[in-house]
C-alpha cells in the first residue's frame, strides 16, 4: 500500500491510472484516506526524515530551514500598492 501511494506521489499520477501490479486503487485510496485522517502520513514522513538524518550522522531534527524565491518584474496592470522591492536583485 505504501509503495502504491509513493508511486502516485512520485510520478504525479492520478488514482485512476495506477498500474495493475499495485492493489486495486479503491483499496489503496481507502488506506491513504484513513492514514491521512489519523495524521499518520505526517508521522510516516517525520519518522523517515529522522531515520535518514540519523543515518547520515546528523541531528534527528533540522535546526534551520531555507526559503528561496524568485523576484520578477510586475506587469503594468499590477498596482503599485501591491508591489514590493527586492534590494538584492534591485527589482
Amino acid at each position: 500500500m505504501l509503495d502504491a501511494i509513493r508511486y502516485l506521489v512520485d510520478n504525479g499520477a492520478k488514482w485512476r491510472v495506477m498500474p495493475a501490479d499495485f492493489p486495486p486503487r479503491d483499496r489503496v485510496y481507502a488506506f491513504f484516506r484513513r492514514w491521512r485522517n489519523h495524521d499518520l502520513v505526517r508521522e510516516f514522513h517525520d519518522r523517515l526524515r529522522r531515520l535518514v538524518r540519523e543515518r547520515a550522522g546528523r541531528d534527528s531534527e533540522p535546526g534551520a530551514g531555507v526559503i528561496d524565491w524568485q523576484s520578477v518584474k510586475a506587469d503594468a496592470v499590477v498596482g503599485s500598492d501591491s508591489r514590493g522591492f527586492d534590494g538584492g536583485d534591485q527589482i
